[in-house]
């Protein structure tokens, strides 16, 4: 008698009730995700572009029939434009830093271009006096800034990165010590000052769009597009990245080569920032928080365009409601600063550690 031998069979979902789950590598788990993804990408560009038009034209002193209408929004838009550029750098920056470190909490801020930033402004007037200072401004004083803190992060790049014991978290540890004792010393170059040089340091020091000049423009605008093009075309390696060191280069990704670039392509952008506006510690880390909530999905072709609107619209619509509705203009990059640091505390304390 010869024994019959069958393969178990898949169990086969009868309830119509359960509707049965399929694989699926689609960025969004289900059609409807992906719906209200659009849904609130168009709203929040909605927003965005409502929130820039009432900067440019609510509460004009001038009637449109002046002929010196056009001049006043001409100014606004200077303003407005730099919203804009600084939304594009901090959001596409942290979000892409975020990927590379696989940490959600750091931020690019970490590898010292504030303190980088600060020590520029403050050795300048220290050593060369008010006079000099104030003149220091134009194109030359945008490049040479921007120029100091990619070469600084390149350097360092290339020494802990490149080295036989080089890593990541040594970089960032690196760049926290180096953050540090810059600030120590622009702090130190800052109690040496006049009070009435210290007033002009800080009114330079204090994050503001106000302190961008349209002559940057043509050279800030087209690099930024250049770096955020060049992010975006590389979205899809940086969801590989994102997994791991082990996980990407199992998967046939060179890691180090990829984190290289990424973090070229992220000074880049923070350098443009924070030379066109000032320093900006914790508004990337809120755009970027926010940004993966709102997208549930973790590729980065999603991610980066709802960052990119999210910041935008917490700029503009901060600065339409704080010089609107409030008129305290001064205090808007310390309310971002207090929301991001916040959100910060809140994220680290609901997670536990860093």
């Amino acid at each position: 008698m010869s024994e019959m031998t069958s393969t178990p069979s898949l169990p086969v979902n009868t309830d119509p009730r359960r509707p049965s789950r399929k694989r699926s590598a689609r960025a969004f788990r289900t059609k409807r995700e992906e719906r209200n993804y659009w849904v609130l990408l168009i709203s929040l560009f909605g927003v965005g572009l409502l929130s820039s038009f009432g900067l440019l034209v609510y509460n004009n002193p001038v009637p449109v029939t002046s002929p010196s209408f056009i001049p006043v929004v001409e100014r606004r838009v200077v303003a407005l434009v730099s919203m804009l550029v600084a939304a594009v750098c901090q959001s596409l920056s942290t979000v892409a830093f975020q990927s590379i470190t696989n940490n959600r909490i750091i931020t690019p801020s970490l590898l010292g271009f504030e303190a980088i930033y600060s020590t520029i402004h403050t050795s300048t007037i220290f050593f060369l006096g008010a006079a000099a200072f104030v003149n220091f401004s134009g194109v030359d004083s945008f490049l040479y800034q921007v120029a100091a803190m990619v070469v600084m992060c390149l350097i360092l790049y290339g020494w802990l990165l490149s080295g036989k014991y080089g890593n990541l978290q040594l970089l960032l540890l690196v760049g926290i010590i180096i953050g540090t004792g810059l600030r120590s010393v622009s702090s130190f170059m800052r109690r040496m000052l006049a009070p009435s040089e210290f007033d002009i340091l800080q009114a330079r020091l204090f994050a503001s769009v106000n302190n961008s000049d349209s002559a940057y423009f043509p050279i800030a605008i087209p690099i930024v597009i250049v770096v955020a093009g060049l992010l975006l075309i590389n979205a899809k390696r940086l969801n590989v990245l994102a997994l791991g060191k082990d996980v990407s280069t199992a998967l046939g990704t060179k890691h180090n080569a990829g984190v290289i670039y990424t973090l070229v392509l992220v000074s880049v952008l923070m350098a443009i920032s924070t030379a066109l506006v000032g320093p900006l510690t914790f508004y990337g880390f809120l755009v970027a928080t926010l940004s993966y909530q709102a997208a549930q999905t973790y590729d980065h072709r999603y991610v980066f365009p709802m960052a990119l609107a999210i910041g935008f619209v917490i700029l503009t619509s901060a600065y339409f409601i704080m010089n609107h509705v409030f008129h305290a203009q001064g205090v808007v990059s310390i309310i971002i600063e207090l929301v991001g640091g916040l959100t910060f505390l809140i994220v680290i304390l609901r997670k536990g550690s860093l």
